[in-house]
């Protein structure tokens, strides 16, 4: 094939067909590569023939090269058996990070550089600038599209090398120049969710991986209030698929999950959004990864998100002599759910993040034994 500078990861969708339309446009010499990350299960749900021929199609419009790569083993190995593994241990993993970090910055990177290209690009909406010597990951200029929350993961080696051309557009623009390109994805809908469940339902789906384990669903002081089919079918702040219904001795008020017993396969839910069983104002996380190479400090203060699109919050943040993390936020927050990231800012500069191991939540510091009792 002809010299490449830039292999475009074209996923079937409309942010990555314009970001290589935008490459292609700047005089830059690309090529598109599908990657596969999840083998067809036979259920009818993976997508993935479909966004394939839709990647096909683009690069055809655009005039550049497509390349295919299967990834399925890969994913398989480093994303997918982490999020079972964390499911299985009452935790709530979120797949994106683990596949931006295994799959889309390691293994497609590599392919890229088989292929010839010094640099790769994909639809992501973030921005990568150099400062003082060094690479920055920055929030994207639509706020409510950036995505840097799922690149955290990502170091200097990488950045050097990858490329974002929506970083400075919003989604309107996307779709305009798609649809001005006649590009074939300029209506397509965005794909939501986990990308190997698609459209089935999450419980059927994980149940095939972990067989349900029925146990009871309780009060935080103790009292039952129905079944569940297994703790870790559900997450913390979960509203769905609860099944509670009207209860004697209880008014209308939704119930919530605010505690999960792994141990004891017991399901702690309370009524109200604002239950003060959701809340906590200190976390600890697993080792922190730095996209500088290293802290910014031994103590700091900034700005975290505990969850994607969830608005920054103010914190303090201690580095332990290990690299983990010791966080306590100006306000209590809700929901905190072990297993996702905790993600750090200054301005828009991404710091890093880490993932979350445990809070000071009512329920979980009784499960712990830290509790005094209060809780119940």
């Amino acid at each position: 094939m002809a010299s490449v500078d830039t292999i475009v990861g074209i996923s079937g969708g409309v942010d990555s067909s314009v970001a290589a339309l935008m490459l292609r446009d700047q005089g830059e010499r690309i090529a598109g590569l599908f990657m596969q990350n999840w083998a067809d299960d036979g259920s009818g749900d993976c997508r993935a023939e479909d966004d394939r021929r839709d990647a096909v199609a683009v690069c055809g419009r655009l005039g550049i090269p497509v390349h295919f790569r299967d990834f399925s083993r890969e994913y398989w190995d480093g994303v997918f058996m982490h999020f079972v593994a964390e499911y299985a241990a009452g935790r709530t993993p979120n797949p994106d990070v683990l596949c931006n970090r295994e799959i889309k910055f390691r293994h497609f990177l590599d392919a890229a550089r088989a292929l010839g290209a010094s640099h790769i690009a994909t639809g992501h909406y973030a921005r990568v600038v150099r400062h003082d010597g060094h690479w920055r990951l920055m929030r994207a200029a639509d706020r409510g599209k950036d995505q840097s929350y799922f690149l955290h993961q990502l170091g200097q080696p990488q950045l050097a090398c990858t490329r974002f051309p929506l970083g400075d557009l919003d989604k309107r623009e996307v779709r305009a120049r798609a649809a001005a390109a006649a590009l074939p994805t300029a209506a397509k809908k965005d794909s939501t969710g986990i990308c190997f469940i698609g459209e089935r339902n999450f419980r059927e789906f994980l149940g095939r991986y972990l067989p349900a384990r029925p146990g009871a669903m309780l009060t935080p002081d103790g009292r039952k209030v129905g079944d569940h089919p297994g703790v870790f079918y559900f997450t913390l702040g979960q509203r769905e698929g609860l099944g509670i219904g009207g209860r004697r001795g209880f008014d209308g008020t939704p119930w919530f999950v605010v505690g999960k017993d792994v141990v004891n396969n017991v399901l702690f839910v309370d009524q109200g959004i604002d239950s003060p069983y959701l809340a906590s104002s200190t976390l600890a996380t697993g080792p922190a990864h730095w996209i500088a190479g290293a802290a910014p400090a031994s103590t700091f203060e900034c700005v975290a998100q505990t969850r994607y699109r969830q608005h920054e919050e103010h914190c303090s943040v201690k580095v332990t002599d290990h690299g983990t993390l010791q966080v306590r936020f100006q306000r209590p927050q809700r929901a905190v759910t072990p297993g996702q990231s905790l993600v750090l800012y200054v301005g828009d500069a991404c710091l890093g993040g880490a993932v979350i191991a445990t809070t000071d939540a009512a329920i979980e510091r009784r499960l712990q034994g830290t509790d005094a009792g209060s809780a119940a």
